[in-house]
């Protein structure tokens, strides 16, 4: 559960510094299927984004429609066939990813006082490690395997 509240608050902090830039805010949808065509190797179309993202085709096109507004994406005819949109990759998309994923890695800054207690949880755990070889040291044969075994 730590973990969980951990890993969302990271992601509301980056979400929370993006919406607070002058940018456009993208829906969840629209930054899935930014994410889709810039993470991973093209050629992108409606029909396979759709198919990806679990999502009507009709919804994908109006993400589309928004993002190409944007800037973030274009789209271009297949030469191969002519009845497919093939969806492409911009700088502006490109630039607009970039700066989030600046936002999600300072989001996921250690802060200084996570740092300290990282170090004093460090410090305990070795100081625990040097006492368990000490006493493994200092025990019978036979006593090491038990403690060793226990300790697994």
């Amino acid at each position: 559960m730590a973990r969980n509240l951990k890993a969302l608050g990271l992601w509301r902090t980056a979400l929370i510094a993006s919406v607070r830039q002058d940018g456009p805010d993208l829906s969840a949808r629209q930054m899935a299927i930014m994410l889709q065509v810039y993470l991973t190797d093209p050629p992108h179309t409606v029909r396979g984004l759709a198919a990806t993202l679990n999502i009507s085709k009709p919804a994908v096109t109006r993400a589309l429609d928004r993002l190409s507004l944007l800037g973030f994406i274009k789209r271009k005819r297949d030469a191969e066939d002519k009845r497919s949109v093939l969806v492409q990759r911009t700088v502006k998309g490109s630039v607009f990813l970039s700066d989030f994923a600046e936002l999600v890695i300072a989001a996921g800054a250690v802060a200084p006082e996570d740092l300290a207690t990282i170090r004093a949880e460090e410090e305990l755990a070795t100081a625990a490690k040097a006492r368990l070889e000490a006493e493994l040291t200092a025990a019978s044969p036979d006593e090491a395997v038990a403690v060793e075994e226990a300790v697994q």
